[in-house]
């Protein structure tokens, strides 16, 4: 039977498929009948769920997250749309095919991590080039930075994301770079490879995107200056010198690249290499948000509806 994505079910549908299920909850009613809230998701979004006159029993058979059979309808409320399940049965993850449940970058990952290699051989610096090598060297971190989400919902929110991101970037640095000679690339190259490289840790992919233990009290940017920090301590007990201001640098261009304090960077860019940073990431990470809001907009209409993370409607009429 063919998988109904759950941006495809309207109003009044029948609903008789296995759905990934996230963050049940056992409430009660004003009169005191439980229910259980939770999320309906698949690789295309995710829906509110409701189970009426629900018992003890059937909320802690729900896998939290994890794949379930789901009987019910969907319906309206208060113009969301919503699926009311009569009846939900936990389904093995061996019998699911991921694929329907996560979404995966339509490019080719060992094609965009051979041209990432590439681009970074440019570094010439001694030091930063054993920085990054130690990474790339680094088997199981690669695997994990290749198969990683680039966020949880906002940008490259896909199996191979980060990669696509950091893949995305790289280019954009390259094309820009000859024009500013002033800017060190050196520094830009290996702040863009290392500056979400906490994302490996901060994430987790096994079912659905969420975050870790330690993503959710660390979160990617000080993950990314620990791991930073531990290989440079390893360098440098093999030997390796790495002065302390190619640290500085390279961690001011992590901790800074966000831009604003209340997009979560303890630092202000304060060099040329961490302005370039920050905007490639900005432009890349927008125009990822924006191609993806009109492509997931049902319909003709030359506007979609009000993007909130964007803070406004989208014109998508194209030119002829």
């Amino acid at each position: 039977m063919t998988h109904k994505y759950v941006n495809k079910v309207e109003p009044g549908e029948t609903i008789n498929d296995i759905y990934l299920v996230k963050d049940p909850i056992l409430r009660s009613t004003t009169r005191g009948d439980l229910y259980i809230a939770m999320f309906i998701c698949d690789k295309s979004g995710q829906l509110n769920g409701r189970m009426w006159q629900a018992t003890e029993i059937v909320y802690k058979s729900i896998p939290k997250p994890g794949f379930v059979h789901i009987q019910g309808r969907s319906e309206l409320y208060q113009n969301n749309l919503q699926i009311i399940i009569n009846k939900i049965t936990p389904v093995d993850s061996s019998k699911v095919n991921i694929d329907d449940f996560l979404p995966r970058t339509t490019k080719d990952i060992g094609q965009m991590f051979e041209e990432l290699k590439e681009i970074i051989s440019q570094i010439k610096n001694p030091q930063i080039k054993a920085i990054v090598n130690s990474f790339l060297n680094d088997k199981e971190r690669m695997e994990k930075f290749c198969s990683s989400p680039g966020g949880m919902k906002l940008h490259h929110s896909c199996i191979g994301g980060l990669l696509e991101h950091v893949h995305n970037m790289l280019r954009v640095a390259n094309a820009v770079l000859p024009m500013y000679p002033n800017v060190q690339p050196d520094l830009v190259l290996a702040g863009i490879f290392l500056h979400d490289i906490g994302k490996t840790e901060e994430l987790s992919y096994d079912l659905s995107f969420s975050y870790t233990n330690q993503g959710q009290l660390l979160g990617h940017i000080v993950q990314s200056v620990l791991m930073i920090n531990e290989k440079i301590g390893i360098l440098k007990s093999q030997g390796t010198k790495i002065d302390q201001e190619v640290i500085d640098s390279l961690e001011h261009i992590i901790v800074s690249h966000h831009g604003q304090y209340e997009y979560g960077s303890p630092k202000l860019p304060a060099m040329p290499e961490a302005f370039m940073v920050c905007f490639i990431d900005d432009l890349d990470a927008k125009i990822n948000m924006v191609e993806s809001a009109i492509e997931e907009e049902d319909g003709e209409e030359d506007w979609t509806a009000w993007k909130n993370a964007l803070q406004t409607r989208l014109y998508r009429k194209r030119l002829e």
